[in-house]
Parts: C-alpha cells; structure tokens; sequence
C-alpha cells in the first residue's frame, strides 16, 4: 500500500512547501503555537532562491499557513515571495538566519513558546534525567542567554556559537529551538522535548521524590537514541513516523497542500 506522503519524492519542491505547512499545522493541533509568533522555517526549493528558506507571513494563525502562503526569503531579509503580502516577522528572521546561515546541513529550525518550555528554559537546571524521553537530550542540549526580543542582528553571531554542533538549544528564560536535517526529524525532536519538559514539571509538583537515572544510563540511552534515528534527518530515507504524522494532518486539515 503506498502511503500519502510518499507519493511525492524527497527532492520534489511541492513536498517542501506541504512538509512545511504540515509541521505548521500540527504544531497547532498540538497546542503548542503562541497566537502569531513563533516560527518554524524550511530550506527554500533551489528554484526559488539559494540559500533562501520559507517561514510563515506575519499575521497567520498557524493553523492558517498553507503550502503556497509560505514566504520565501534570503538569508539578506530580501523577500522573493509573499502571496499574503504581509512580510515576517522581524524576530524570527534574526532567529532562522542565523541557523540557516551557519548550518547548512539543517532543512528545518522549529522555535517555540509552550508553557512547559518556557517553565523550563527558565530554571537553571535545564532537562534533568528522569525517564527514558528526557535521556534522548542528556548531555545534548545547548543554552543560549536571553538578550531581549530577537531584533538585533548582531545576536545571530552569539545565538549560533552557542547552538554549535546540537540539534537542540534551550534558549533561556524564552522557549526551545530545534534542527533537523528534515521537517520531520525537527518535528520530532520538538515533540519529545516538549513531553520531556510537560514530564519534567509534572514530576517536580508531584511532591515526590525524583528518581535521577546515573550518568553511564543516562549516555547509553542516549546513544541508543542516536543509533535509532541516525537516518531520521536525511531527505532520502523513509521516515515511518514523520510519514504517520503527514497523514494526520492532511485528514484533518487537506487546505494545507493549497
């Protein structure tokens, strides 16, 4: 049986766009959108402009944004294409450039603003290793200090230095970013990481006494991690889960292809 999703090749631009729709209207289902802010960018077709990504028009809910209303813009803040016509948003070019710009090996940045993200992104302690999916992060989550809405440029500079190699960075006292080499490893990543934080707060109020899992489990977890998803970021390779996750937004929301 050939399943939605793979009906449409990796390197096709129509999937591009639709992927990205798709992450925007499931972050939505999730609840895990902030009204119109927060971001979630993409890698841009070879067509439509190099080293150029998509992101969401300024104004749109995101159960909104569609395949054909992503803006298109280069890593300059030149937009190339706007079929709403209302622009971005400022702080979310600062954030996506600077990813984009410094990791070309990432297809897609996904930033949010949830309760239990913000909750822990303010504690010092960061992600702690309580159970099996906060272990996926052990020793694999970068910080980046809180500076003021993203308006200034001259962040770009300091918010990748501390991203560095990781896919994961808690930026503090604000939210969570994540990268992926796909849509759907980004995705992926920021649902586990939103559950570990919604775990992680859950447990902290229980009034129980926390069960801390010993640093060799904690990195053996973790590898294991790594081991299972190694191919999760490469466009080429099948992806079971971001597959199952395509197929339950286009049956609830099929205006997202438009």
């Amino acid at each position: 049986m050939q399943h939605p999703s793979s009906t449409i090749t990796p390197s096709d631009p129509v999937r591009e766009r639709r992927d990205l729709a798709v992450a925007y209207r499931l972050i939505a289902h999730f609840q895990l959108d902030d009204s119109i802010f927060t971001h979630i960018s993409a890698r841009a077709p070879q067509d439509e402009g190099e080293h150029a990504f998509l992101i969401n028009p300024f104004g749109l809910r995101f159960d909104e944004v569609s395949a054909s209303n992503l803006v298109t813009v280069d890593l300059d803040g030149n937009i190339l294409r706007d079929t709403f016509g209302a622009g971005i948003n400022d702080a979310g070019f600062t954030i996506h450039s600077a990813v984009h710009a410094a990791r070309p090996e990432v297809g897609c940045v996904i930033h949010t603003h949830t309760v239990a993200g913000v909750a822990i992104s303010s504690m010092k302690e960061g992600i702690l290793p309580l159970n099996q999916w906060a272990l996926q992060f052990h020793n694999r989550v970068a910080f980046h200090d809180y500076e003021g809405i993203a308006l200034d440029l001259a962040e770009r500079e300091r918010l990748v230095a501390d991203l560095g190699t990781a896919k994961v960075m808690i930026l503090r006292n604000h939210g969570l970013l994540v990268c992926g080499g796909t849509v759907g490893e980004a995705f992926a990543l920021m649902y586990n990481m939103e559950r570990t934080c919604r775990a992680q707060l859950a447990i902290m109020s229980s009034g129980g006494t926390p069960y801390t899992l010993s640093p060799d489990v904690a990195e053996h977890t973790a590898a294991q991690y790594e081991m299972l998803t190694r191919d999760r970021g490469n466009p080429d390779k099948h992806d079971p889960e971001w597959e199952a996750y395509v197929r339950l937004a286009l049956k609830y929301y099929p205006d997202l292809a438009a």
